[in-house]
C-alpha cells in the first residue's frame, strides 16, 4: 500500500511542475491563472495524500484552510484582471 501512495506522491509531483511551468510560459494571463490554480488544487491533493500516508489527520485540516485560501485568492484575482482589463 505504502508503494501506491509514494507512486501517487510521485505523480502528484510532477503534475504540479507542469501546472508550474503553464503558470510561467502561458501566453495569455488568464491561462497563467489557470496554471496557479491548478497548482493549487495539486497541492492540496498532496497535502492530503502525505496526511494519509503519515497517518496524521489534522493534515485535511491544513489541506482544506489552504484550499480555501485558494479560491479566495483566485476569485480576488480574476476580479482585479476583470476590472482593470484594457478596453479593446
Amino acid at each position: 500500500m505504502t508503494g501506491v501512495l509514494t507512486a501517487t506522491c510521485i505523480a502528484i509531483l510532477v503534475v504540479m511542475a507542469m501546472a508550474l511551468a503553464r503558470a510561467l510560459k502561458a501566453p495569455t494571463v488568464y491561462d497563467r491563472i489557470l496554471g496557479v490554480n491548478m497548482f493549487g488544487t495539486k497541492t492540496v491533493l498532496f497535502i492530503a495524500v502525505v496526511g494519509y500516508m503519515t497517518g496524521r489527520p489534522d493534515f485535511l485540516d491544513i489541506a482544506i484552510v489552504y484550499a480555501l485560501i485558494s479560491f479566495i485568492g483566485m476569485v480576488a484575482v480574476l476580479r482585479f484582471f476583470e476590472y482593470t482589463a484594457p478596453i479593446e
